[in-house]
């Protein structure tokens, strides 16, 4: 296409209005790299260039993009490299306004940024700037026309720079609200699997289904083609591999044990940060090198399983992805690690807790075994023993020791099955208040031989909230089991009635009744945890007693379900 040196003011004014329509599509392409190359086209044929030439500068200055076209001499579009290169842009660039030479081989400004095999001949070069920001910049070169570039082209493409600045500008946009989508949608769904883990693992009180649940989230999450646990032993110097998932391979690592001195898993283990690398772990005498390279593996990544700045273990996952992790796999996987190292410390609390309690249970258990029913058992083994001296000489007193004997042997029983009553879990089941009450009662008089009665309302109390039955449930399990243990009590009487706010129940036997300064020495924790049962609920609990006089238990509970906030057992 060749244009004439001089336009016309109605030449011009066309070629302004057709660059102004064209510069219409412009703004509406949100591809930088489409942009770029319709500029460049528009470049060409606007100003009757064989080559032109787009730079496009980031943040700091330096060239970010950088797009080439060609127009040969059917007026097509080409992507071949022009006669221009970065030094001799980044030199005109500097001018910061535009530059129109007629011939670059003899223009001493441009003198030793010419090196090229090209042959060059007129350039007009032309800042992208967007206000204060200079974008980038529009270089043309070699006019088809003899007599080069004219004040003309340069007018026209210094328009199209304007229409360029801001359609670039809208293009960085979008790519940038396109990136922050991206973006927060990862978090989310980032943030979706850290409370999908964290709902998992807070349900879960065993180790190995902690850590296998964790595992399997993280392989399934990331992709991971396989991934092992190391935990630290008892002497806090080595990693002993506790669980490996994945059929890549048989393991990532050639030996189960680590000390800290060993290997990428002690080193993070030692350090507390994470390692990862790439294809030169093959030179890592630790890992089944040949076997990873085979399966395909490209890095192998290590996360510290922290709780409180301790290191509890290492996190070892092989990935096939040839791409490094990015800061927010880094940073997710960190998380996970982190988050699986505090829920091992609570499960490992957990284990603990609960091992305390049976020793504390097994300790209790023996000293009420020894204390009371072994102690009894032993009085019964002297008195036949004394008998047995008496036989001969004294037969009545013989007959008196054993039946003596007899009956102590029928209240050790007695006291016995107390004893296993108080240590048997009991349920309502699927009854109302008054029938598990009901259930107590009978076990109670078979086990103890004592008499004991059961009033209260005839509908059951069915529609008494269950945490409120089932503590009522809780303190008359108590109260009868302190019966059958401590009162020497006849008879026993438990009674329940109603009110518009409250359910409450009586326990009272005609017992020995006790000092109640002395309470926590006689009946231990029972009162405690029958107040705790009350509290806990809502209600609340009060004892009234005297030596000789029997013991009246009276507890009270809301009949309401709004008991928000409050705790029960």
């Amino acid at each position: 296409m060749v244009i004439n040196t001089t336009l016309s003011c109605e030449q011009l004014e066309e070629r302004l209005a057709a660059l102004h329509q064209v510069s219409l599509e412009l703004v509406q392409d949100i591809s930088i790299d489409s942009l770029l190359n319709r500029i460049a086209r528009l470049a060409c044929e606007q100003a009757g260039a064989a080559y032109a030439a787009i730079g496009i500068r980031g943040e700091d200055g330096d060239m970010e993009r950088f797009i080439s076209a060609a127009l040969d001499e059917e007026q097509g579009l080409t992507m071949a490299q022009p006669p221009v290169n970065i030094r001799l842009m980044n030199a005109i660039g500097e001018a910061n306004r535009p530059v129109r030479v007629m011939d670059i081989q003899t223009d001493p400004r441009l003198a030793g940024y010419t090196q090229n095999p090209f042959t060059m001949a007129s350039m007009l070069g032309v800042p992208i700037h967007l206000g204060e920001r200079r974008l980038g910049q529009i270089y043309l070169t070699d006019k088809l026309t003899d007599d080069g570039f004219t004040p003309d082209d340069e007018r026209v493409i210094e328009t199209l720079a304007a229409y360029a600045a801001v359609a670039i500008s809208n293009a960085r946009s979008y790519d940038e609200l396109r990136k922050r989508d991206r973006t927060l949608t990862r978090r989310n769904q980032d943030l979706a699997l850290l409370n999908n883990l964290a709902s998992a693992l807070a349900s879960i009180t065993e180790l190995d289904e902690l850590l296998k649940t964790a595992l399997t989230r993280v392989i399934n999450y990331f992709d991971v083609e396989l991934g092992e646990i190391f935990l630290n032993l008892e002497d806090q110097n080595t990693l002993s591999r506790v669980i490996h998932q994945g059929a890549a391979t048989g393991s990532i690592w050639r030996q189960e044990r680590f000390t800290l001195k060993e290997g990428l898993i002690g080193r993070t283990a030692r350090s507390g940060n994470p390692s990862i690398v790439g294809l030169p772990y093959r030179h890592d005498p630790f890992l089944r090198n040949q076997d990873l390279i085979d399966a395909g593996i490209w890095q192998i990544a290590c996360f510290p399983l922290t709780s409180h700045s301790e290191v509890l273990g290492v996190l070892s996952i092989a990935l096939s992805q040839e791409d490094p992790l990015d800061a927010m796999d880094q940073q997710l996987l960190s998380s996970i690690a982190s988050w699986v190292g505090t829920t091992i410390e609570n499960v490992r609390l957990n284990i603990q807790g609960r091992r305390l309690a049976v020793l504390e249970e097994r300790e209790r258990i023996g000293m009420d075994l020894h204390d009371g029913i072994i102690q009894s058992i032993y009085a019964v083994g002297l008195t036949l023993e004394h008998a047995r001296l008496l036989l001969d000489e004294e037969p009545e007193q013989t007959r008196t020791r054993i039946e003596q004997s007899i009956e102590d042997l029928n209240s050790t029983i007695r006291d016995l099955r107390a004893f296993i009553m108080d240590m048997r879990p009991r349920q309502l089941y699927e009854e109302n208040l008054m029938d598990g009450l009901q259930r107590l009662i009978k076990e109670f008089q078979v086990n103890s031989l004592l008499e004991a009665t059961l009033s209260g309302p005839s509908d059951g109390l069915v529609d008494l909230p269950d945490p409120q039955a089932i503590a009522l449930f809780h303190i008359c399990q108590e109260a009868l089991a302190n019966v059958a243990k401590h009162a020497q009590a006849s008879k026993v009487e438990v009674m329940v009635w109603a009110t518009p706010d409250r359910v409450l129940m009586e326990v009272h036997d005609d017992g020995r009744g006790f000092d109640s300064h002395m309470v926590q020495l006689t009946l231990g924790h029972g009162i405690s945890n029958m107040q705790t049962r009350a509290r806990n609920v809502g209600g609340d609990l009060e004892i009234t007693t005297e030596p000789g006089e029997g013991t009246t238990i009276m507890a009270w509970v809301p009949y309401s379900q709004d008991i928000d906030q409050m705790v029960w057992e």
